[in-house]
């Protein structure tokens, strides 16, 4: 496990073409080993693009991207070695599933590491139980399963290579409410338990809100707002100017302030406001 640095990272798409596009530029963060990270902002802001260069998936147009200090595309062996350090689990990654079951499709990957079977094997059930996939699934076919099945066995098998830095794109997207709740705890719990580097790619600003110890707003290829969800979410005047959402709770919050009730603090989870609620109305009747 290593910490990720970016440094002055910038990427054209089609340069020197009249369909040349800017999508990141001049972006320089850390980001610690061990920290999990939310990563927002509008379609088409760069956020997609940089997770991309975080395992040499891209390769930048200037800018380096170091992890554990090393530029990971140093060469061709750095730019292979670095996929098996950053696991990147993309938006609807259920629809890359193709093994017959879902053992296979959870092994997949450490048997490219060309690992022992009994290796490969104790990284399978243990994958598996982070993911909450159930032992009594392994010999069925994963297209059989349901969409937060099939999207746990996806996360499973990008966690069974025991990736230092664990990167989703979107991982409740398309799932119900309490499917979406239950990997996003699973998610949880492997940060917890494994002590990995977890970055979340979202729109979901509650989920971002409530699971995230950072957030990193992109907009227009540029890092426009790096910190604290209390940091970030007590300008939601600026978040929604970039053309993102805020937190169910900070919309109701900025409602009630606009009616006149004197809120104080930044309040960005149901919680929070009904303590700052509960704090107005004892001050008004003192």
């Amino acid at each position: 496990m290593a910490e990720i640095k970016v440094e002055g990272l910038r990427h054209v798409y089609s340069a020197g073409t009249p369909f040349e596009k800017v999508a990141i530029e001049d972006v320089s963060l850390t980001i610690p080993q061990g920290q999990l990270v939310g990563v927002i902002g509008h379609t088409g802001s760069g956020k997609s693009t940089f997770i991309q260069h975080l395992n040499a998936l891209l390769q930048p147009t200037s800018g380096k991207v170091l992890v554990g200090g090393r530029d990971i595309n140093e060469n061709k062996f750095t730019r292979r070695d670095v996929k098996w350090e950053v696991g990147i689990v993309f938006q609807y990654p259920e629809y890359q599933l193709f093994e017959e079951t879902v053992y296979r499709d959870i092994a997949f990957g450490p048997r490219n590491m060309k690992l022992p079977e009994d290796e490969i094997d104790r990284r399978v059930r243990e994958a598996a139980r982070f993911a909450q996939v159930g032992e009594e699934l392994f010999e069925r076919s994963p297209l059989e399963l349901s969409g937060g099945q099939k999207r746990r066995i996806a996360i499973a098998g990008v966690i069974a290579l025991r990736p230092g830095v664990l990167i989703l794109d979107e991982p409740t997207a398309g799932l119900d409410p309490a499917g979406c709740r239950q990997i996003l705890d699973n998610i949880c719990s492997y940060h917890k338990e494994s002590g990995s580097t977890v970055i979340i790619v979202s729109h979901n600003m509650d989920d971002t809100a409530r699971i995230a110890e950072r957030i990193i707003a992109f907009d227009h290829g540029r890092v426009a707002m790096d910190g604290t969800p209390e940091q970030v979410f007590s300008e939601p005047e600026k978040l929604i100017a970039m053309g993102l959402d805020v937190p169910k709770a900070t919309a109701l919050a900025m409602a009630l302030k606009g009616a006149g009730v004197p809120l104080d603090g930044s309040i960005y989870t149901h919680g929070q406001l009904l303590r700052a609620v509960l704090r107005a109305k004892e001050a008004a009747t003192c």
